[in-house]
């Protein structure tokens, strides 16, 4: 009998199964939904940590001491960049010549070669290819620079010493990008129209005359000024990214030490290149 009682005051004892904890009622969409939750609010927290890092980094541009950073900063980013902008431009101008030449003499328009070429250039790929190139060229050394310096503990020892890292390392970038920017751009488009009237002219037989005319005639003030506004937004977006992508490569969570670094600069020139194509879309939109 005593066997009896116990065994029906613990029936978990006897039948194993009775342990299984059932799951708990609940909502079943609630575990469908929570992965894309939980993405969108990291992704709002790293928002408003670059707008704060940007501000910052803005308010500490005025200080007195920044102008030698300023001018060494202008010379990587900009001159140092002219090269591969111009490299790029001309085959892109090249490119554009040669293309739009055999879709405009199927309609016979081949004198308005200068107008599809200038206006191609000025208003979408000159600002965008300009802004992906620098990227590639200034954006991944600026990431890998200060990511070195954040595994190094050189930020921390510029805190030490009482100097704000950001307006230290990340303010004149910014200046400087939103100098180089526009004037790189600039570059990209007129050696590009020179690439269009070497494939066109040169090459293909169209007037020279009636090329540069088109051209010029058909350039308006606000397609200059829409291209520079889109450089002047792909300058500050690219250099906040890359800036703060090395600024804080310490807080990755999937890797750390140089590898960390390594992640951090394929990550900046990635984002960077989806947001000047994104933002390129939304300048577009309100400029146009």
């Amino acid at each position: 009998m005593a066997e009896e009682n116990s065994s029906e005051q613990h029936p978990s004892e006897s039948d194993p199964s009775d342990a299984i904890a059932l799951p708990k009622p609940g909502n079943p969409f609630r575990w469908i939904f929570h992965p894309f939750g939980a993405r969108a609010i990291r992704l709002n927290g790293n928002l408003g940590a670059i707008a704060i890092f940007f501000f910052r980094a803005v308010i500490m541009i005025f200080h007195p001491k920044q102008f030698s950073a300023i001018v060494q900063q202008i010379y990587f980013i900009g001159a140092k960049s002219v090269q591969i902008v111009a490299l790029v431009g001309f085959f892109t101008g090249m490119v554009l010549g040669l293309q739009l030449y055999y879709v405009l003499v199927k309609f016979g328009s081949v004198g308005v070669l200068g107008t599809a070429v200038a206006l191609s250039l000025i208003r979408e790929m000159g600002p965008v290819l300009a802004a992906i190139m620098i990227t590639a060229r200034a954006g991944s050394a600026m990431t890998a620079e200060i990511g070195i310096q954040r595994i190094s503990e050189q930020i921390d020892a510029l805190s030490t010493m009482r100097i704000d890292p950001v307006g230290y390392l990340i303010s004149p970038r910014i200046v400087a990008a939103v100098i180089s920017f526009p004037i790189l751009t600039t570059v990209f488009d007129l050696i590009g129209i020179f690439g269009g009237w070497v494939s066109g002219c040169l090459l293909l037989g169209v007037n020279s005359g009636t090329y540069y005319y088109r051209v010029v005639s058909a350039t308006q003030m606000e397609d200059i000024t829409g291209g520079l506004i889109k450089s002047l937004v792909f300058g500050i977006l690219v250099v906040t990214i890359c800036c703060f992508q090395g600024f804080y490569t310490h807080m990755r969570s999937d890797s750390f030490g140089a590898r960390s670094v390594s992640l951090s600069t394929t990550s900046a020139v990635v984002i960077s290149c989806v947001m000047i194509l994104i933002s390129d879309y939304i300048v577009t939109s309100f400029v146009m």
